[in-house]
């Protein structure tokens, strides 16, 4: 029983922390320097949104185009990428 209590409070606090991520449209500003750092990697396109979470933020693009496929891609405040995975 205290296994599955913690898993709900576990899942919970999760669910909470979600939802307190705030996803925004990039400025004009920003969408250019998103689409230079992809283009260094030889990548197109795809949704650019704004993730920020408390003080911290971030941008992610959805579908961009890559010469092998499709990715989601996470970059830093300084347009860095954080994460890149295959769709």
């Amino acid at each position: 029983m205290k296994f599955i209590l913690i898993a709900f409070a576990v899942g919970f606090i999760g669910s909470a922390t979600t939802a307190l991520a705030d996803d925004t449209p990039v400025s004009p500003a920003e969408a250019e320097k998103i689409k230079a750092a992809l283009e260094a990697m030889g990548c197109t396109g795809g949704k650019m949104e704004k993730e920020s979470e408390g003080n911290a933020f971030s941008f992610e693009v959805d579908d961009a185009k890559c010469k092998d496929g499709e990715y989601d891609v996470k970059l830093d405040k300084d347009f860095k990428v954080i994460i890149m995975l295959r769709d």
